[in-house]
């Protein structure tokens, strides 16, 4: 007989990102190991902040895709820079929760994601029960990482989103942590917490790599994903010393229209938009590519970035600018190289001693075959089953 499980999130597909693929491999991944998944998410909004055409005027959806049963609730939904508004849209999927715990049988096991704290906190505390199993899905710590971010302050607020982190941690049965960092941090604060190294391995065929084909001299560099304030890509696009380099963006976000207005009004630079493509088409467009950029505009605690293992099993070399324990895999494993987050003169001195005839088809196999060894989705999902 299959076990029963529920994953609670605030990002799933058709939405984009590696929060919405997570999960949805995570779920995937269950129902293929003989599990009944249920996924619990907000109508599709992110990260426009607008319902998708799909499921405008709906209250409600619930359908059966790849086996997992779907059920996608209201949310006021909003991608507004004004917290009150932010917070308003996030209690309003927590109100959706509320009322479908209410009125649906809620497994004996429930995988709840976080952040958002709050949506985390309002499943945690309406679930809790000793016949039920609470796994929270911890990818980024909050609110320390709202606090590097520059998004939160140490006042009131903070120290509240702080009893409400703990009490996540402290009613959950198993707390899966993406890094070593995260894990670290939950252990301090509850040592005989039962954790478990989930990271955001991808799940797709390793791709037949070729040689790169191009008539330029210039390394043919690429940022995908989104284009947020946290990844800084509007101030990337200002800093960076384009003697050696070509600049290829793709993705949505916050700072697109900056962005966009940057390069009409520096025709003269380097840098194209592509705009936005589906996970399917992006992994083919990066086949293209000599060398990936992955910044973050500050070193966040806990934050490891799941475009590493990505772009590894793309064999795509890379250049991290974000700190932190993400910088420490790519050295340990040898996938690219490393410049101090936020230290734009030593991200061009990096660049400027980067030889486009390294970045070969032989680093691109070595790189692969590091992430196929390594960094293993099936593995770690075994390891996972075990612990539910």
């Amino acid at each position: 007989m299959k076990k029963d499980i529920l994953i609670i999130t605030s990002y799933f597909p058709p939405e984009i990102g590696a929060a919405s693929n997570r999960i949805y491999h995570l779920a995937e991944g269950l129902e293929k190991r003989g599990f009944k998944v249920q996924v619990i998410t907000p109508l599709p909004n992110y990260p426009t902040g607008k319902i998708f055409d799909a499921y405008k005027g709906k209250f409600k959806d619930s359908t059966l895709k790849d086996n997992i049963t779907i059920h996608r609730l209201w949310i006021f939904a909003s991608n507004s820079k004004n917290k009150l508004l932010r917070l308003f849209a996030m209690m309003s999927y927590g109100f959706s929760l509320f009322w479908f715990f209410l009125w649906n049988r809620i497994p004996k096991t429930v995988i709840v994601q976080s952040p958002p704290l709050l949506v985390a906190f309002i499943s945690m505390l309406f679930l809790r029960s000793k016949k039920r199993k609470l796994i929270l899905n911890v990818s980024d710590l909050w609110p320390i990482a709202g606090l590097e971010l520059g998004a939160l302050k140490k006042n009131y607020s903070y120290k509240l989103l702080e009893k409400i982190e703990r009490f996540n941690y402290k009613k959950a049965n198993l707390v899966l942590g993406q890094s070593d960092e995260i894990l670290t941090h939950i252990t301090k604060l509850f040592p005989e917490k039962e954790t478990f190294l989930y990271r955001n391995y991808p799940n797709f065929e390793a791709p037949q790599l070729k040689p790169i084909q191009s008539s330029s001299n210039k390394i043919k560099l690429v940022y995908a994903g989104l284009l947020g304030v946290a990844q800084g890509i509007y101030k990337l696009c200002q800093e960076l010393d384009y003697s050696n380099v070509e600049f290829h963006i793709y993705g949505s976000g916050a700072e697109q229209k900056q962005t966009e207005s940057f390069i009409i009004d520096n025709p003269n630079l380097p840098i194209v938009y592509h705009g936005e493509l589906s996970r399917e088409e992006l992994h083919k467009a990066l086949l293209k590519y000599d060398l990936a950029i992955i910044p973050l505009l500050n070193r966040i605690y806990g934050s490891v970035p799941s475009k590493i293992f990505e772009y590894a099993k793309l064999g795509l070399p890379m250049l991290y600018f974000g700190g932190g324990e993400g910088e420490t895999i790519i050295n340990k494993n040898r996938l690219g190289w490393v410049a101090e987050a936020g230290n734009y003169k030593e991200l061009n001195s990096v660049f400027s001693k980067i030889k486009k005839d390294e970045l070969n088809l032989d680093l691109m196999n070595r790189i692969k075959s590091i992430a196929v060894n390594n960094f293993d989705f099936d593995n770690q999902l075994d390891g996972l089953e075990k612990k539910l």
